[in-house]
This record gives C-alpha cells, sequence and structure tokens, in this order.
C-alpha cells in the first residue's frame, strides 16, 4: 500500500495556492475519519440487518392494511405534533419526545397535517449494509414536513431546494421502549412498578440496539434540484434516474456508517456516496454529473444554488479555502472517473462494487485531486481485492 503522509496532503494543496493558514484550514476539513480498524475481509454483501429492521418490517405488514400514514402516525411521536414557531421547548413535546408520554393523552399533539398523507410509501430497501427502511413521501411539500418533524423537532426551519433525501439516525423509537417496557412487566410481574421501571429503564439506554432506529426520507423531485433539460433527458427519464441515485447515495452513507463508523456532512463523504448513486443508476460514473450537482458545472465559477454550499463546514471555510476546494472537487471528480472508465468491466462485477467504495474511504480528498490518485486508488481497490480474495479460500 502506498503510505499517506501529512505532508503529501499539505504539498497538494500548495500546488492549488493554498497558503499556510489556507492548508491548516482545509487539511482539518479534509481528514479522513473513517475507522477500518474492525473491517474484515470476510464480510458478505449485502450485510445482515441491524435489529430495528425487525419492527419496521412489522409497520411495513400493518400498512399493508391500514395504510402507510396511518401505521407511523401511531408509532413515530413526532408526527402527533404540528410544525410551529417554538413548539420543542414546550413541556407537552418535550414530555413525547425525550420522556415518552404517551402523545394521545397530551391536548398539544393535534397531528401533523401533510397534503398527500394517502400516498406516503414505505419500502425496507435491501442495500449493501443491510436492509433499510425508506419513506417515500407523495410531493416536495410533505418532505419538508417530514424532514421538519423528525429532524428539526417539529420546528419551521428551512430546507435547502437542493436536498432531497434525509437519514434519520440514532432516532428514539418510543413505540420500541413500550414494548420491551410491556415485556420486561411481563417477566417481572411481582416488581414491576414504576420505581422498578425506572431502574430499569436506566439499564436500558446504553443498549440503543434495543430502541434506536435508522431510515431514510426520500423525495421525489429532480436530484439536486437539477433540471433534466440541464442534462439532456426527459422529465420521466430524470426523476426515475434521481431517485435511483438519491437513494443510493443515502444507503452508501449507511454503508460508511455501519463499517466504518463515520457518516458525515463531508465533500469526501458526498464524493463517494455520489459516486455509488450514478454508478447505480446508469452503470458508470459522470464526473459532469456530480459537478453540476455540486454547481461546478461552469468551473471556476460557482453556482450559488449547488449542493456544494451545503457542505462548507460547521466553522465554514474561509472564502478562499472554499475556492480551493472547489478546485480540489474537480480535479477529484474527473480523476474518479478516469478510473472507473478504465476499470469498468471490473467495476460491474457485485462482489467489487462494495470494495470501491471501501477503497474511496481510504482516500483523501486532496489525493483524490492529485496526479497520483488513478494510481493510488488502483493499489488500494487491488489490495482489497486480493484480501477477499484470500478470506474466501
Amino acid at each position: 500500500m502506498i503510505s499517506k503522509l501529512p505532508e503529501f496532503e499539505s504539498s497538494v494543496l500548495g500546488t492549488y495556492g493554498a497558503t499556510a493558514t489556507e492548508i491548516e484550514e482545509l487539511s482539518a476539513y479534509n481528514q479522513n475519519v473513517f475507522d477500518h480498524s474492525n473491517w474484515q475481509s470476510s464480510l458478505q454483501f449485502p450485510l445482515e440487518p441491524e435489529p430495528y429492521v425487525a419492527i419496521w418490517s412489522e409497520y411495513l405488514n400493518i400498512s399493508e392494511e391500514i395504510g402507510v400514514w396511518s401505521t407511523l402516525k401511531n408509532v413515530l411521536v413526532q408526527l402527533h405534533f404540528p410544525i410551529a414557531e417554538g413548539i420543542s421547548q414546550t413541556e407537552a413535546y418535550r414530555a413525547a419526545t425525550l420522556r415518552g408520554a404517551d402523545p394521545h393523552t397530551i391536548p398539544e399533539a393535534t397531528g401533523l397535517k401533510l397534503k398527500q398523507p394517502e400516498k406516503l410509501d414505505l419500502k425496507i430497501y435491501p442495500s449493501l449494509a443491510g436492509a433499510i427502511p425508506i419513506l417515500l413521501p407523495g410531493n416536495r411539500e410533505d418532505f419538508v414536513t417530514l424532514v421538519q418533524a423528525l429532524t428539526k423537532r417539529n420546528e419551521p426551519q428551512a430546507i435547502p431546494l437542493s436536498m432531497g433525501a434525509c437519514m434519520i439516525a440514532g432516532y428514539n423509537n418510543w413505540s420500541r421502549i413500550r414494548r420491551y417496557r410491556q415485556q420486561w412487566e411481563q417477566e417481572n410481574s411481582a416488581n414491576s412498578g414504576d420505581m422498578a421501571w425506572k431502574q430499569e429503564f436506566m439499564k436500558l439506554i446504553p443498549l440503543k440496539n434495543l430502541y434506536h432506529d435508522r431510515f431514510i426520507i426520500l423525495s421525489d423531485g429532480f436530484y439536486s434540484n437539477v433540471a433534466p433539460q440541464d442534462i439532456e433527458l426527459t422529465e420521466s427519464e430524470w426523476r426515475q434516474l434521481s431517485l435511483t441515485i438519491r437513494l443510493e447515495h443515502e444507503c452508501t452513507h449507511y454503508f460508511t456508517r455501519r463499517l466504518f463508523n463515520s457518516m458525515q456532512n463531508n465533500l469526501l463523504d458526498e464524493l463517494i456516496a455520489d459516486y455509488r448513486g450514478i454508478v447505480a443508476a446508469i452503470g458508470h460514473y459522470r464526473a459532469d454529473w456530480f459537478l453540476r450537482f455540486m454547481g461546478l458545472e461552469s468551473f471556476p465559477k460557482y453556482r450559488e444554488e449547488g449542493r456544494l454550499q451545503n457542505y462548507r463546514g460547521q466553522s465554514p471555510l474561509s472564502d478562499r479555502a472554499f475556492k480551493i476546494l472547489q478546485a480540489l472537487v474537480v480535479a477529484a471528480a474527473k480523476n474518479l472517473e478516469h478510473f472507473d472508465r478504465k476499470y469498468a468491466k471490473e467495476l460491474k462485477l457485485s462482489s467489487n462494487q462494495p470494495l470501491m467504495l471501501m477503497a474511496l474511504t481510504h482516500l483523501t480528498l486532496e489525493e483524490l485531486a492529485s496526479d497520483q490518485a488513478v494510481v493510488r486508488l488502483e493499489t488500494i481497490f487491488h489490495r482489497l481485492q486480493n484480501k477477499t480474495k484470500l478470506s474466501n479460500t
């Protein structure tokens, strides 16, 4: 394996005109935090589903009888509350979402309003990282409403037009907790009062796999708010491809989270996720599509409506560092397309698809933007191939 030295990243940034201050900014932003220590070459894909998938399969079965909206309103507490300024600070809301109070007994829980609740769909998608629940609202407005309810604590915060998908991670499913309590009370009928339950609940809190859920909300709009004519497709073609790209993009974040304990709002993560989404949709990678999604189709000019501005960092990059980041993204996308074309036949094999994603997690954005990108990616990809072959013999 080619060694990765901090000096290399710094030298690459220097070739893009970064000053010492900008190198420090971008090195911190571009730090690769994927943890590969627990990866085993014997892993089989798709991975086994996580425990929460079982109850979502039950929700799916119930929804076939009473509908998805009616099913989920009974189990996701945020759907009992409207979108309203300041609602998250009310005692009623906090009691339901933080302490598990039954929302049916709360007068303020007047319900979430969707424009087309009957069109809300639920699927269990077999991703490379394992099965995962997918919510598909029937229109953009309902997508925004669900995202506000489930990620913004029912506050009317703005959702960017370029955002068409959202992963809900670490969701506290009070329905699962109540089911746990019912089972515990049956098994401890002689000592199952409120005080005993509080003690048991404290034991439950660290066991997050017993109540934490993960699911994805997808909109039905054009990917990254890019119009079909901008990529020379019909509306129906682009809408269908957008759904595939969006779905596989989010599932790639799930992939890196399960395997490498990281899923960030970061350009390296987005490059990897969009790579998988585009390839899943059309069979090969297109750098021009990715750059348009980011607002970089006319680089060095940047289109403000592109997604890139969503990934400027929690401590936002300075204007100059952000400009250098744009150049890195353009070069990395083109290098990735070169590699994808060079190994097109190999990469079409289903066994190599997870390996390609893994290989990308071993590199930094600076490496992918360098003139050594293809060589470094080849080295890591083939090393992973060889390790996997050895583990299967």
